[in-house]
């Protein structure tokens, strides 16, 4: 079995961090989905605290304490990431996203019978932040936090090093006058 691997970018965008690590969705990684079956691939690569839910929040929100991957078990969901008016992907059973700390996502459609599970390397523990709470103060700590988080040892699809993340441009080695600009559209 083959897994393809589609790569999106960011940038920061208003009060949203975002990251300079792709986001990346792992297409057919694990064969027909199925909850047991894509928490134990998770699991085997190391992305533990795992749950099991149909779908996830339907507003936008992002993580500030670890990275997080999301599994399609069953069904199909789609999700907007990098805040709203960002890429809209849909993802369907097997598929396993890998979204980096600071990466906005929002379920805005799905399949009623859509179940996900998820995970977070080494089991770490994860926060909920939602844009509109932010102050000019709260968006600097959080970015302070996710710059602090190492990169996931494997994979969680792959089960492979980050390659797509180690190789990923240092954020001084970005357009500056992007980030500037709070620009942004994946």
């Amino acid at each position: 079995m083959s897994i393809t691997t589609e790569v999106h970018w960011s940038k920061p965008k208003g009060m949203l961090p975002n990251s300079r690590f792709p986001l990346l969705v792992h297409r057919g990684a694990v064969r027909g989905g199925g909850e047991d079956a894509m928490v134990a691939r998770l699991r085997a690569n190391g992305w533990f605290n795992n749950w099991r839910y149909p779908g996830i929040y339907t507003y936008p929100h992002f993580h500030s304490t670890t990275h997080e991957c999301l599994g399609c078990a069953r069904g199909w969901m789609e999700v907007e990431f990098f805040g709203v008016g960002g890429v809209k992907v849909r993802v369907s059973a097997g598929d396993i996203v890998v979204l980096p700390a600071g990466v906005s996502h929002c379920m805005i459609d799905n399949a009623e019978d859509i179940q996900m599970v998820g995970g977070y390397p080494d089991g770490r523990d994860w926060d909920n932040v939602q844009e509109a709470n932010l102050t000019e103060e709260s968006r600097r700590t959080v970015a302070k936090r996710i710059m602090s988080l190492p990169i996931p040892a494997r994979d969680p699809a792959t089960g492979e090093p980050m390659f797509e993340w180690l190789d990923a441009p240092s954020s001084v080695d970005a357009d500056l006058n992007d980030f500037r600009d709070g620009l942004g559209d994946g």
